[in-house]
């Protein structure tokens, strides 16, 4: 006796190119993204009507059939990205780019804002330099008003040619302004660092080094590990590295930056709907600096850049970080590395990959959530608990330049100090 099988073609009917490019899209997500019930639908039944009744006889036909299907997840962070706007994500990761200066997210939804949000503006560029906040609104882009614009498609009009123009219409606090700003190519240096020598104690305890984290470009941890060094060869022996207003960036290098402060220890967990996937941890060969006392000045909540999560405004909101800082903040913590002062982070935890299509176009995946090594989901928000919760609290009054850091632990008198002994104390 002999048995055959048939096995079933889908689709039955000849593919096209654009049909492949369809199903390269379809299988990207159905490998990678981290919801396997796909917000609850048949993902292979989406793909057999997609393909029977979406119409694909050009590129952009079926481009469009790429955005239904990946709006049908209803994730406002996996999303399709045309060769234009994949470039354009990545050159936002490299050390320079040409724009305004500007890190955006969604506004909260809890005032009612709409538009999208400053996350921080880069310091010495020409949204700084105009004044423009952390919490600004942006209302409209060159008269296009952002009320239903993706936060995606305003970073991409905020870019553009060097020495070109964009007319920005603004509310800060109660005042609405327009501001025409001239884009310029920024090198972004992603870590400043001062040293600052406090009066009156020991030779051993005297100078602390201060290092501002702004953004974790490619080249963030190696930035880090030369502020490191080169505040040792002006007699620091003690650190404070400032996360606040952290416009966040690669994952690797918030893995990497924390490599150099933990002798050992693991940094975060990777976490699937099948439970870790994968532990990134540190055993000491890459430590530059795993002794010598550590304060962070953690993101507080509501930070978001274009790869987070909108926005959720509680009391006192710092507006600006990313996942890869509150993952480099968990890490320290739960380590017991660093004493964490500011508040609670907003626990964005979903992780998003890029992949690359075959005709230059790309998706980003949400992939995966993460933990800290507590095992803390700071993806998870309630109303009494959010993300990262610091050891102490921050003097609303302390600075964010560099310039002006030293006099909050030199002067006893002024309002945002903080003794060297309370700085490194839980």
């Amino acid at each position: 006796m002999s048995v055959s099988f048939a096995a079933k073609q889908s689709p039955s009917w000849a593919l096209t190119e654009e049909n492949r490019l369809f199903l390269e899209a379809w299988r990207t997500i159905d490998r990678a993204y981290v919801d396997k019930t796909f917000n609850g639908q048949n993902w292979f039944r989406y793909r057999e009507n997609a393909l029977r009744n979406e119409p694909m006889n050009t590129r952009e036909e079926t481009y469009m059939a790429i955005r239904k299907m990946v709006a049908s997840l209803n994730d406002p962070f996996t999303r399709f990205l045309e060769p234009e706007k994949l470039k354009s994500l990545r050159s936002g990761t490299q050390s320079s780019l040409t724009g305004v200066g500007l890190s955006i997210g969604y506004p909260t939804r809890l005032d009612g804002s709409t538009g999208v949000v400053v996350i921080s503006a880069a310091p010495g560029g020409p949204a700084s330099r105009a004044g423009i906040l952390p919490g600004d609104v942006i209302l409209a882009i060159d008269d296009a008003s952002t009320e239903n614009m993706s936060i995606y498609d305003a970073a991409e009009l905020l870019q553009g040619p060097d020495g070109s123009s964009v007319d920005l219409t603004i509310r800060s606090g109660n005042e609405t302004k327009r501001v025409v700003l001239k884009r310029e190519r920024l090198t972004l240096n992603p870590v400043k660092a001062k040293f600052c020598e406090i009066p009156g104690l020991a030779k051993d305890a005297a100078r602390v080094g201060y290092i501002k984290l702004v953004s974790f470009t490619q080249n963030a941890s190696d930035a880090v590990k030369e502020a490191i060094e080169t505040l040792r060869n002006d007699g620091v022996n003690s650190f404070v590295l400032d996360l606040r207003d952290n416009s966040g960036g690669l994952f690797p290098e918030g893995i990497e930056t924390a490599k150099i402060w933990l002798k050992e220890g693991v940094i975060v967990y990777i976490c699937d709907s099948r439970g870790v996937r994968d532990i990134y941890d540190a055993d000491g060969s890459k430590a530059v600096a795993p002794a010598e006392p550590l304060a962070v000045l953690s993101p507080r909540c509501g930070h978001y850049r274009v790869e987070d999560l909108p926005q959720r405004k509680r009391n006192q909101v710092n507006k600006g970080t990313a996942s890869a800082s509150e993952i480099l903040a968990g890490a320290l913590k739960d380590n017991k590395r660093a004493v964490l002062f500011g508040e609670p982070t907003y626990g964005k935890g979903k992780i998003q990959s890029v992949f690359e299509l075959s005709d230059g176009s790309g998706l980003a995946v949400t992939v995966a959530r993460y933990e800290t090594p507590a095992h803390i989901d700071i993806n998870k928000v309630s109303c009494c608990f959010v993300g990262i919760i610091p050891d102490h609290p921050l003097p609303a009054s302390f600075p964010k330049d560099e310039n002006e850091f030293c006099a909050c632990v030199q002067d006893p008198s002024s309002a945002c100090y903080i003794s060297r002994g309370k700085l490194f104390s839980r």
